[in-house]
């Protein structure tokens, strides 16, 4: 059965719509408002081998801030769909990502204990316009709506860029990992506690 979230958020200050396939391909389709950032979702897509959709409709003329945020947000609340009562995933995923000079580490634990431990400096404060601070602001929405923790570490790296996708491309394979199904446990809830 394809495990699938949809969620359409509306506010004052963004209109989103987030389709999630964790049975996917990699095909992704991102209007984020920002190219940067849609650049980034690509990559977290096509190494995650998912489908998403992301539609995002944001106050830009203030800043990119509430739709990183909120997007975030979005997909959490996808993810968490997807999985329902998690029955059967893997849980935890750890992925290593080079990226030419840089080299990223992320850690998930799929079990209903929101955190995220963010440890990435970057020589640069913007990239094309997009500012980096940013993506600690995304990976926390999004953390704290899927109830998962991540641990994001960025272990080198000179430049920005190169930084950022490996630690992108690492959340894929990372979430990948995690939401696959343990095919020796698939209709067991990966918990003593008996939920998530």
């Amino acid at each position: 059965m394809a495990r699938t979230g949809s969620i359409s958020r509306t506010t004052k200050e963004t209109d989103i719509t987030v389709d999630l396939s964790l049975e996917g391909n990699g095909t992704a389709t991102i209007e984020s408002g920002d190219g940067f950032m849609d650049h980034m979702l690509i990559l977290f897509t096509r190494h995650g081998l998912l489908d998403l959709s992301i539609q995002c409709k944001g106050d830009t003329s203030v800043d990119f801030h509430h739709s990183a945020e909120d997007i975030g947000i979005c997909l959490g609340q996808a993810l968490s769909n997807a999985l329902g009562d998690g029955r059967g995933i893997c849980r935890y995923a750890t992925a290593y990502v080079p990226m030419d000079e840089s080299l990223a580490r992320v850690c998930i634990d799929i079990g209903g204990r929101p955190n995220c431990i963010y440890k990435v400096k970057l020589s640069d404060r913007r990239i094309n316009g997009f500012e980096c601070d940013l993506v600690c602001d995304f990976f926390k929405a999004f953390t704290d709506n899927a109830k998962v923790t991540l641990h994001i570490d960025l272990i080198r790296g000179r430049n920005s860029h190169h930084s950022l996708e490996a630690v992108f491309k690492a959340f894929g394979r990372a979430l990948a990992g995690a939401v696959a199904i343990n095919p020796r446990a698939a209709n067991a809830i990966p918990s003593t506690k008996g939920m998530l």
